[in-house]
């Protein structure tokens, strides 16, 4: 029987951080499934979902507790049997490009969360912008629109709060 488990992974950025967990979940007789990593201020951090035989998972989640002391934190937490029903609905692509402001995420993802869209994935920065100085915040969004919300609805609402914010928004399904 085999187990999966979800890791969160943080700590100072060095080389070296992903062979050290990949190192333990190879050496417990994991499998690698899916992760999603990367540096932010200096800080890496990731989660990873691997799968491995039921009887390794302890000793795995032991191993890894043990990186704490070179500096990395991993929690480790296992996929639960009743795992969540892929829900109904349409992928969606949303990009939002403008001056950077507090905020921005905050009125998105209102407008997001008021219609029970999920948020599958989300990235977003800061860069400098072309001419003037100033930063623009750059975001990129996969979202899960339940069947029977109208996108067109959707749409519109982001489009008046993208008007109210001064970025420039897209909603798509490509």
């Amino acid at each position: 029987m085999l187990s999966t488990l979800i890791m969160t992974i943080i700590g100072a950025d060095r080389p070296g951080l992903v062979q050290l967990v990949a190192d333990r979940v190879a050496a417990h007789g994991g499998n690698w499934l899916e992760s999603r990593m990367c540096r932010l201020g200096g800080e890496f951090a990731g989660i990873v979902r691997v799968e491995l035989p039921s009887g390794s998972a302890a000793d795995l989640t032991a191993s890894l507790s043990a990186l704490e002391g070179q500096g990395l934190r991993v929690v480790v937490h296992a996929e639960g049997a009743a795992v969540r029903q892929a829900q109904a609905g349409r992928l969606e692509y949303l990009e939002i490009v403008g001056n950077d402001r507090p905020g921005i995420v905050r009125q998105i993802t209102g407008v997001l969360a008021a219609h029970s869209v999920n948020v599958e994935e989300f990235s977003s920065e800061c860069v400098d912008a072309p001419m003037g100085g100033t930063q623009l915040f750059q975001a990129r969004a996969t979202v899960l629109v339940p069947a029977g919300v109208s996108t067109q609805l959707i749409r519109s609402e982001l489009e008046k709060l993208a008007s109210d914010l001064m970025v420039d928004l897209r909603l798509s399904q490509d």
